[in-house]
């Protein structure tokens, strides 16, 4: 429904035009991109773009802005980020489970890291560094699940 209506901001297009998202308004750094900071503008299909962009809305929309963007200009997609869930430094909490065993501690993570990535955290009793998966709740799953 999002994108009809971003398709409907665009107005008249000639089939041959490449339609771009665009931000209707400047994105910040960190800045979580909605629908309505967008629309669709038509590009000649002659147009190139100095680095590759992002073609789709519903590929920006939910994203985090990595740099700011300005309105009217097309997003380069290593502009736009997934959002963190871990960040750097700040204590997390791993898990590690198997066969009924839940053990938990606290860790320093070593990287920022989204839903699913595999990053390196430091745990804060042992000072060892392990490998962990990130998982919606922030936490971080250790193990061979």
């Amino acid at each position: 429904m999002a994108a009809l209506g971003l398709a409907l901001l665009a107005g008249p297009a000639a089939a041959e035009d490449l339609l771009l998202p665009v931000p209707t308004v400047t994105i910040y750094p960190g800045d979580t991109i909605k629908a309505a900071m967008l629309r669709v503008q038509a590009y000649p299909d002659t147009f190139k773009a100095r680095t590759a962009v992002v073609d789709a809305p519903m590929a920006i929309v939910g994203r985090v802005a990595r740099r700011m963007l300005l309105p009217g200009e097309p997003v380069p997609v290593n502009a736009i980020d997934d959002p963190r869930l871990v960040s750097r430094g700040t204590p997390t909490q791993i898990v590690f489970e198997e066969q009924g065993l839940l053990i938990t501690a606290v860790g320093a993570p070593l990287q920022n890291g989204g839903l699913g990535d595999v990053i390196r955290v430091r745990n804060t009793d042992t000072n060892r560094i392990v490998l962990g998966t990130v998982m919606a709740d922030g936490r971080i799953r250790t193990g061979d699940r």
